[in-house]
């Protein structure tokens, strides 16, 4: 892959010092590094506390909800500019449509991701058939692209804040969890285990999940929802071709490898598959070219 941004942004430290004045170090579990590399390669990031003021309204009326909807609904008509409302509002309620079996929620919406949904519509007395797209792959700033972080989740009788949920056009694409540095086996894994407990907790947030990842410091790990502890791994390059920068970190690696607004949509687009068996079904991130690339110039942390 051969993105037209350069390869590697750098981190100002204006950037720095703004999210380091809006986040309280004491209380914030992600590490403000985390959250400006996602400023730097151009996403809003938004506090929770921030989306409580008048300023900013993401069209969330209860923390049940995981989807934009206002935000959803404003993109997919700028993405599907010759189709009517009526067809945009069929397709929002074919994503919010769901049962109860996640996987199969999950890979019915990953197929609307990477297809399209199929609308139908009357125009001059006749029906038309049409397609919405969630995404818009030739020009990006139709997409919205955002970054909110902690994102309160309420179902049945569980509550949880996974630390960063990203989302593009208001769809919750990824979930973060960030552990605080200690010993990396023991803290990384407990961050999987957390994810585990999402999963199981709050269900709904993970219909629309295409990545889960996982950080301790400037370490990262990046899986889906079926895999286990041993398959999520670090990302080893940003543009699939070149080793990264002497001392790049993991962390740093990963976000602008995976997040990177036009690189994430050709791995949601090439690289995510669904395998099925007679007993259950996995989701696999065909990740390994860009997983196991070692090099001597690449720091470990």
């Amino acid at each position: 892959m051969n993105p037209a941004q350069p390869k590697r942004a750098t981190v100002t430290s204006s950037i720095s010092r703004k999210l380091r004045r809006r986040f309280d170090l004491g209380q914030s579990v992600a590490a403000p590094s985390l959250l400006t590399w996602f400023e730097v390669i151009g996403y809003t990031v938004l506090l929770e506390s921030d989306i409580a003021s008048l300023k900013y309204r993401i069209g969330r009326s209860s923390y049940s909800e995981v989807i934009l909807r206002d935000r959803l609904y404003s993109a997919l008509l700028l993405i599907n500019p010759t189709l009517p409302k009526s067809a945009i509002a069929t397709a929002i309620n074919q994503i919010t449509s769901t049962d109860s079996n996640l996987l199969e929620n999950n890979r019915r919406f990953h197929q609307f991701l990477t297809n399209g949904i199929e609308v139908e519509y009357l125009l001059n007395e006749q029906i038309v058939h049409d397609k919405v797209w969630l995404i818009d792959s030739d020009n990006l700033l139709n997409n919205d692209w955002l970054v909110i972080h902690p994102f309160t989740v309420v179902e049945g009788s569980h509550a949880h804040c996974p630390d960063v949920v990203v989302f593009i056009n208001g769809l919750p694409l990824a979930v973060i969890v960030s552990i605080q540095p200690s010993d990396e086996q023991v803290t990384l894994q407990a961050g999987y285990e957390r994810i585990q407990t999402y999963i199981q907790q709050i269900p709904k947030l993970f219909y629309y999940n295409t990545f889960l990842v996982i950080t301790c410091g400037n370490r990262a790990r990046i899986g889906t929802l079926t895999s286990n502890w041993q398959e999520f791994l670090p990302w080893r390059t940003i543009d699939g071709e070149d080793f990264p920068a002497k001392g790049a970190t993991e962390l740093e690696v990963l976000i602008q490898g995976v997040f990177d607004k036009r690189r994430i949509r050709e791995l949601i687009q090439h690289f995510i598959v669904f395998e099925s068996t007679e007993t259950d079904m996995n989701k696999k991130f065909l990740c390994r070219p860009f997983c196991t690339i070692t090099t001597k110039s690449y720091r470990r942390y």
